[in-house]
């Protein structure tokens, strides 16, 4: 699928003539067991993504329990902290389903204020995801890398009466600060079933920007003595495929990356 970069509003007029001449040819590298890794690079920013997927054989038509892994480094070419990235909505494919049906939910509210042990202790039956963060802050001494466990919970259903996931991380540097913010997803129609909109906060007041996010999310549960799984899949054309465009601080726009991994029919 081919990629497109873009500015966003009057960074895209000020700045065309100047996008033009350092985007960088987007490359898809195959990568055994995983739904393809992407990368993207120009002046500014180096943003690589990766996923995979167990099991990796799935049956053609009904939906089997599956556990998924992905993550997104970004970095400034040459080094220093790269602009902030501030959203990211993924599509994800036909053949995969979420169902959230008995399990337990977690509001934002209720772990706002916690770190990460105290809220998976609070929300501990909605846990569907756990994860990492990593990201440089700014400083007056120079950019001061920090890290932050995530957790990702099963939310309420917003006011739209889609499935909603609660991000919840902390970082330490330049002081205590506690993120735990919605991200909604949508059922679509069309090539892709899902839409996540990834609205991501400032991290310390502007000043820091994420240099890796990598998550592992997979649930099995049972709800009125049914056996459910939180993601699951099938294998209907041999391909699993997503998309995502990325959007940074400074109006770089990323679109139409995507990612494929060939599946196996049993």
């Amino acid at each position: 699928m081919p990629q497109r970069l873009r500015r966003s509003g009057a960074a895209r007029r000020g700045r065309r003539a100047l996008f033009f001449l350092v985007a960088i040819l987007v490359c898809a590298l195959p990568v055994e067991g995983a739904l393809g890794a992407a990368m993207v690079e120009t002046r500014e920013i180096r943003l690589k993504l990766n996923a995979k997927f167990q099991p990796l054989s799935l049956p053609k038509k009904s939906f089997a329990p599956v556990q998924f892994e992905g993550y997104i480094d970004i970095a400034r070419p040459g080094g220093g902290v790269p602009p902030a990235l501030t959203q990211v909505v993924m599509d994800f494919d036909r053949d995969g389903r979420l169902d959230v049906a008995g399990l337990p939910t977690c509001a934002a509210e209720q772990v706002a204020e916690l770190g990460a042990e105290e809220a998976r202790a609070v929300c501990k039956g909605a846990i569907v995801g756990t994860g990492k963060l990593e990201a440089l802050i700014a400083l007056p001494g120079g950019p001061v890398p920090t890290s932050s466990a995530l957790t990702l919970f099963n939310g309420p259903r917003d006011a739209e009466g889609h499935p909603t996931v609660v991000v919840h991380t902390r970082i330490q540097i330049p002081a205590t600060q506690t993120y735990a913010f919605v991200v909604p997803i949508e059922k679509r129609r069309g090539e892709f079933r899902y839409r996540a909109t990834v609205n991501l906060p400032e991290l310390a007041g502007g000043r820091g920007a994420i240099t890796h996010l990598s998550v592992k999310i997979g649930r099995r549960y049972t709800a009125g003595g049914v056996k459910r799984s939180y993601l699951a899949a099938r294998c209907s054309d041999h391909i699993l495929r997503s998309h995502g465009i990325f959007t940074f601080a400074n109006g770089l726009v990323i679109e139409g990356v995507g990612l494929e991994k060939y599946c196996a029919q049993r």
